[in-house]
């Protein structure tokens, strides 16, 4: 019933037979393959998928529109698109940013090409479930050599008040020589406390001279367990520069993997995690260098407040042929309990020798020295270790293109910091 169920769902969706029969290929292999291997995380026995395949009802949980700007922005709601907008001049150019289905239509050829092509329906058990189950998503296609100056904005709210699976697949492709600043927000929103499942692949697929920043903020709430996996595919001196904060409530296991096909390409990946409570958060974060004169840069913050896990494993592979490479990481967990429990653990796979190559990673405490420095102006203790908190996370939150999202990610830190 469960495959004839998805069958039904890509026929009253209109899906095109590729994409009807990956479903069913990705459906046949799930219960052959392992999960994706997410070193010193215990989720295996998290339920991540109930196997089901629907759509959600219109929410109660809608944001006012009034008082948006005329960038591009897309607006989903579960399953449902609330708001679509397209400044006239962009969709002069040949710009789509619209639902993964009305895509569809607009661009199939290009759909057919890119999607699941930085990952493979077959990798793991948590990608063929994504490819069988994925319920809604979104597309955004910026033509060769166009430069888009204002951000862009995805905002993907989880009806608390429901348990309809948060399956999405987010699609970005950056044509040749193109240029964009895109802003993405996974959140929950309402005060229900339904207990829902995430699956989210974004796939970003940077052709050769593109140049893309990234910035996302993660914030899904304390009922939600999710696996969320953003994946860059990179062409010849194609850059991507993310900055990603991942600061959900529940359970999370995340993977964040750039690919560096071309020579010259580039991949900076800056990401900050807050766990508090009892909250589990794994975060694989993996540069593999495959063009010459590739580089690769990997920077992890975290904070871990009460009896919260946090694991960060940074890895980069430098892949045979791939002369000129570099690979680098840093990953540091700051703890601001004795109940909580933290990995940093650096891996290089190194298969070429004319490269550079080079980790860190540290788990520790408050400075000392900061703290002192700081209350002997005049701060209590409490200011001055949230001030530590925010430099600490500083990295990413200035790469937030937007003003008021910087804002609300250091509201949250506040607020985390202040329920201590």
């Amino acid at each position: 019933m469960t495959k004839e169920n998805i069958k039904l769902f890509s026929e009253m969706h209109a899906e095109p037979s590729w994409l009807a029969d990956l479903r069913q290929k990705a459906f046949d292999k799930i219960e052959s393959l392992e999960l994706p291997v997410i070193e010193r995380v215990k989720f295996h026995r998290w339920n991540l998928g109930d196997g089901t395949i629907t759509e959600s009802e219109p929410s109660a949980n809608v944001p006012d529109f009034t008082a948006l700007d005329n960038h591009l922005k897309l607006v989903q709601v579960g399953t449902q698109t609330v708001f679509e907008q397209t400044p006239v001049e962009l969709a002069e150019q040949g710009v789509v940013f619209t639902d993964f289905h009305s895509a569809l239509e607009e661009i199939p050829e290009l759909i057919e090409e890119f999607f699941m092509s930085s990952v493979k329906y077959d990798d793991d058990k948590l990608a063929a479930y994504h490819t069988a189950y994925f319920n809604s998503g979104a597309v955004l296609y910026i033509p060769d050599n166009v430069e888009i100056t204002e951000p862009i904005e995805g905002i993907f709210y989880q009806d608390s008040d429901s348990d309809v699976p948060f399956n999405k697949h987010i699609l970005i492709i950056a044509g040749k020589n193109s240029k964009i600043s895109y802003l993405e927000r996974l959140e929950s929103r309402g005060e229900g406390s339904a207990k829902a499942t995430a699956n989210i692949t974004v796939e970003v697929i940077a052709r050769s001279g593109a140049q893309v920043k990234f910035a996302a903020i993660d914030r899904l709430g304390e009922n939600v367990t999710a696996y969320i996996s953003r994946r860059g595919k990179l062409g010849n001196d194609a850059s991507i520069d993310w900055a990603i904060g991942v600061m959900n409530e529940g359970n999370v296991v995340a993977d964040f993997d750039s690919d560096l096909i071309g020579n010259g390409s580039h991949a900076d990946l800056k990401a900050v995690a807050l766990s508090s409570g009892r909250q589990v958060q794994g975060i694989d974060t993996r540069v593999t260098n495959y063009g010459c004169n590739s580089i690769g840069n990997i920077l992890q913050h975290g904070v871990i407040l009460e009896k919260a896990t946090l694991t960060f494993n940074g890895i980069g592979h430098i892949i045979k042929g791939a002369k000129g490479a570099d690979a680098q990481q840093e990953s540091r967990v700051l703890m601001l309990s004795d109940q909580a429990r933290s990995d940093a653990n650096p891996i290089l796979l190194i298969d070429e020798n004319d490269v550079t190559a080079g980790h860190a990673a540290s788990i520790g405490q408050v400075d000392p020295e900061d703290m002192y420095y700081l209350m002997s102006r005049g701060l209590d203790k409490a200011t001055a270790e949230r001030l530590v908190v925010r430099g600490f996370l500083g990295s990413v939150i200035v790469e937030i293109p937007v003003k008021e999202v910087r804002d609300e990610m250091i509201a949250t830190i506040e607020e985390k910091l202040s329920k201590r």
